[in-house]
């Protein structure tokens, strides 16, 4: 192995108003598997990442939810960190951009680009939110698309007919917001001056650092000629406040990239073994790489190694991006239950399934990856538990009955020769990122090693007087081969590997200690590595994604009527004969508990005069379920009973209030009877 290199990883910064979903687990994985590939090998490699904290969106989502947007963006990154390490996903650091560290980096590179004459400013026109007091992206302006009349189009491009067009082009536009009527407003803005930086560019993108066809793509934009790009927003914003230009705030495309830097800077302040500079500086030698989704390219191979050349910071090594992830072939759907989250999915499967299943079809081209999921099922039960872990339930008992030691020879030196020599191949696709190629070697191993197994039957030779001695020398190549597979599914499989470390009585699974052969060495009791995938549980989690996803989006709409935001429209109006078929009864709340798995909900046991009803309801942030226990409210009685993953609702609770915290069961009159009507 050449010497230890220094080596920096990054992954895309997911957004803080969300959470991780398959579709982001993709890059996550991807990017930790190569991670530790490298450390395995013996490098010094370190994988930093951070949520995006900053923008429009973050504002208005915290607002919805009736909390400030640091409490959002903490809550948000405390889910994250959560469903990172349940799928193994192992960072160095975890951060956020909105950090004293980012907003230092972000000003110092502005400062150093306005300084050498990369920052113009000059006035533009927006649409302009007048209840809310703010200028209006595009995506938060809707209205009747001006070419094909289809209504509730956003505000740059129609999603029925294609047709492309100015917020102000549509018909009766409207604020997404607050439903007011938009209008036209000035607003002086900063421009970063990518041309500037046009010959870098094209010669940077073509040095190796993208794959051909990234490369090529950016190639047709650059013969295009770059734009200057508008790095402003005016308040209200959430993020960090330009220098020297009171109410303009960074962009949060701006600071996101940036917040690499910080999060690695926060690192290196605790730790004594890294350097800020020796992977940041201008000629660095250590090797920098940014995993991203082929989506987010010219932020990442245009921007930012602009605004890198510019501020005297050195340029990423590689951009790695990968493609779209989908599901049965189609992409991710909420009403087909394939939209799936991190952890509803945790809820049902091993994490790890996934790991291989992904790295089984990851290759390094950005081309989308289709997760079939009765090939997903085939292929983990077929692989992992029929092919890997099967060769070591089949040997270690016989193993053990020898008294729990391999033998001191090697009865197919020829064959454990193959497979350690195969090792350098394996490296060679793990390096390049060609996970699909490696793991198709590995499996060759595997096949080679059951099929010498069955053909040597020790099983059978156990049953025959004096054959003692060769059945173990036949399950000693068995498990030797096994170390060689998990060594090399370690990166992919570190769950799996560990505990097969442990039942090899091995200290660590170091890529180049597979060379040494286990011979006259004492393994532990063998202990089931993993379990089948059974098909009910895929169908348990697509039913579960559906209802997580309609239980989420009912309860955005929160317990009161007033629409998305508190301060929205109030709903369509209803005829009286609408009103009067709800039927409203006095109810007294007799259990109250926590749903396993449900973020909002809280489950209720109601009396409602003779007759309990069950019901779910999305008042968790507000209520204690024990605070609860004996309290009347009213309730909608005759609400259709819907079946949840949890079990079955049946009606409906009445509060109201903005969300949040503030949700207020309604409660009747002291005096009132259970099962009253209320009128």
């Amino acid at each position: 192995m050449s010497s230890a290199r220094k080596i920096l990883v990054t992954s895309a910064l997911p957004y803080a108003n969300g959470s991780i979903h398959l579709g982001h687990l993709l890059e996550y994985i991807q990017t930790d598997i190569w991670v530790r590939f490298q450390k395995q090998r013996g490098h010094m490699c370190s994988y930093v990442c951070a949520d995006d904290a900053h923008g429009t969106a973050i504002m208005l989502r915290a607002e919805l939810e009736g909390i400030t947007s640091q409490q959002l963006i903490d809550n948000v990154n405390a889910e994250h960190r959560a469903d990172f390490a349940k799928f193994l996903v192992n960072f160095d650091n975890y951060y956020s951009t909105h950090s004293e560290e980012n907003r230092e980096f972000s000003e110092l590179i502005y400062k150093r680009l306005r300084e050498k004459g990369h920052i113009a400013t000059r006035s533009i026109t927006q649409m302009y939110d007048p209840d809310k007091g703010m200028f209006l992206a595009d995506r938060f302006i809707k209205g009747t698309c001006p070419k094909c009349k289809a209504e509730d189009q956003y505000g740059d491009n129609c999603e029925a007919c294609g047709a492309t067009y100015s917020p102000a082009e549509l018909i009766d536009p409207k604020s997404a917001i607050s439903g007011a009527t938009p209008v036209e407003k000035d607003s002086e803005h900063y421009f970063f001056k990518l041309p500037d930086f046009q010959e870098m560019l094209e010669q940077w993108t073509q040095s190796g650092t993208l794959h051909e066809q990234i490369a090529n793509k950016l190639k047709e934009w650059l013969e295009v000629g770059l734009q200057e790009w508008d790095i402003s927003r005016d308040a209200p914003y959430f993020g960090f406040e330009i220098p020297d230009a009171p109410g303009k705030y960074f962009y949060v495309w701006l600071d996101a990239p940036i917040g690499y830097m910080a999060s690695f800077k926060n690192l290196c302040d605790r730790r004594d073994d890294l350097e800020f500079d020796d992977y940041w500086k201008e000629g660095s030698d250590a090797e920098l790489y940014h995993f991203i989704g082929k989506d987010i390219i010219n932020f990442h191979a245009l921007f930012w190694p602009a605004m890198l050349e510019g501020s005297n910071f050195r340029k990423p090594t590689a951009v790695n991006a990968h493609g779209f992830l989908t599901v049965n072939g189609q992409k991710m759907s909420k009403s087909r239950g394939t939209f799936i989250k991190a952890q509803t999915y945790a809820e049902f499967l091993n994490p790890e399934y996934l790991r291989y299943y992904f790295a089984a079809k990851l290759t390094s081209r950005p081309e989308d990856l289709d997760l079939n999921l009765e090939d997903f099922t085939a292929r983990v039960n077929s692989d992992l538990i029929g092919k890997v872990v099967n060769i070591a339930s089949r040997c270690a008992g016989f193993v053990k009955k020898s008294g729990g030691k391999l033998s001191d020879n090697c009865a197919e030196q020829a064959m454990l020769d193959e497979a350690v020599a195969l090792g350098d191949q394996i490296a060679e696709h793990f390096e390049n990122r060609e996970f699909g190629r490696a793991i198709r070697l590995i499996m060759e191993i595997a096949d080679k090693a059951n099929q010498y197994i069955a053909d040597k039957a020790p099983w059978a030779l156990a049953k025959e007087e004096g054959k003692e001695q060769e059945v173990l020398d036949i399950c000693s190549v068995g498990i030797n081969l096994f170390r060689q597979l998990v060594t090399y599914l370690a990166p992919v499989l570190p769950d799996l590997s560990a505990k097969a470390a442990e039942f090899l009585n091995l200290d660590n699974l170091d890529w180049d200690s597979r060379k040494e052969l286990l011979l006259n060495h004492e393994i532990q009791k063998f202990k089931p590595l993993m379990t089948r995938i059974e098909s009910d549980k895929i169908e348990a989690m697509i039913e579960a994604s559906k209802e997580v996803l309609a239980e989420e989006e009912k309860l955005k709409q929160g317990p009161a009527t007033t629409g998305p935001l508190a301060d929205d429209p109030i709903s369509p109006e209803i005829e009286f004969d609408d009103f009067a078929k709800l039927d409203l009864r006095v109810a007294t709340i007799t259990e109250a508990n926590h749903v396993k798995g449900a973020d909002k909900l809280i489950q209720l046991t109601l009396d409602l005069g003779g007759e309990t009803r069950n019901v779910f309801a999305g008042i968790k942030s507000a209520y204690k379920p024990e605070d609860l226990v004996g309290r009347q409210t009213v309730m909608v009685a005759n609400l259709k009973p819907r079946k949840m993953r949890f079990g079955m609702s049946e009606g409906m609770v009445m509060a109201a209030g903005p969300g949040g915290e503030e949700i207020f069961l309604l409660t009747p009159d002291e005096g009132a009877v259970n099962g009253m009507r209320v009128k």
